[in-house]
């Protein structure tokens, strides 16, 4: 089976009643019948933020602003064929204007106010019930004769849109840890936030967590959620010195270590992190630092 991926953005918007805006998979869509948080696949080269906008007004009518940022998970999902790993960024929002009416010709067809209550008696995409607070269940099965979900087609070879988990990562101390980009790599000789792109079928959290030990050979815990970045880069160069047109995707944790040790890179060599160290918040001023990393720390765009 193949494997695929895209990035989603959704919404959860509440009313002043406490209700939750729902959306219906329409009969074009991978789950039709199936509710879920308003949103879709990010556009390239868009920020999540202006694509979860975007979404609501296509599928509710409505306008809204994100207040906040919420989650970050992952699921695989069996399309006929195709194997569809879908990272999923999940913001807060609220409703500025427009009029609520279902989205035309989408793959969406009803949208609707709900309780939670109601909520938890609908057949819900097994993310939105997570967000939502309620119990995960598996989705029923298509009806005999129901035709299947479109696969999503697979990424054109100089167009590339990549999702990755980066952690702010500190120690008891408070010292920072950072890894230094190798050369032949985009930003190379910057110092970076460890982290990195997580593989088809991971967790962000998990996958943070397995790039921290290879990129620096440290155990770390998860703390909270901080921010949502993007970068594109439609002239950046590949490690092959290929042009590629890049759309960066990253989610950013807090992340602590407990009980530190010498930063080491333990990755095979030939990989992007030539080297990584702790240094104490006031040193950071001084290093080159990616964007966002210098976001990240406060200190400054490199």
């Amino acid at each position: 089976m193949e494997q695929r991926r895209r990035v989603g953005v959704y919404g959860v918007c509440r009313g002043r009643d406490g209700r939750v805006l729902l959306v219906r998979g329409s009969a074009s869509a991978d789950h039709p019948g199936v509710w879920q948080l308003p949103g879709g696949g990010l556009e390239h080269g868009e920020h999540p933020e202006a694509g979860v906008v975007r979404e609501f007004a296509e599928e509710t009518g409505l306008a809204v602003r994100v207040t906040g940022l919420l989650a970050a998970v992952s699921d695989v999902t069996g399309l006929p064929g195709v194997a569809l790993h879908t990272d999923r960024i999940v913001f807060a929002v609220e409703a500025t204007g427009g009029t609520l009416r279902d989205e035309p010709d989408g793959t969406t067809d009803l949208v609707r106010w709900s309780t939670l209550d109601e909520a938890a008696g609908l057949p819900l995409l097994p993310f939105t019930a997570e967000a939502l607070g309620l119990p995960v269940t598996p989705l029923r099965r298509p009806d005999p004769g129901a035709s299947p979900g479109t696969p999503y087609p697979p990424a054109p070879t100089d167009r590339r849109q990549r999702f990755a988990a980066y952690g702010l990562v500190t120690d008891p101390g408070g010292r920072v840890l950072l890894t230094l980009i190798a050369d032949g790599y985009p930003g190379a000789g910057l110092w970076h936030l460890p982290g990195g792109g997580t593989d088809h079928g991971e967790q962000p959290a998990a996958g943070l967590l397995r790039e921290l030990v290879e990129e620096a050979g440290q155990l770390g815990r998860v703390v909270e959620l901080l921010t949502v970045h993007h970068r594109y880069d439609p002239g950046a160069l590949g490690p092959e010195g290929r042009p590629m047109d890049w759309h960066g995707v990253r989610v950013v944790y807090r992340v602590a270590v407990d009980d530190p040790t010498e930063a080491r890179v333990t990755e095979l060599a030939g990989g992007s992190t030539a080297a990584a160290a702790w240094f104490p918040p006031d040193a950071l001023g001084d290093l080159p630092l990616t964007e966002v990393a210098a976001l990240v720390t406060g200190h400054g765009v490199a």
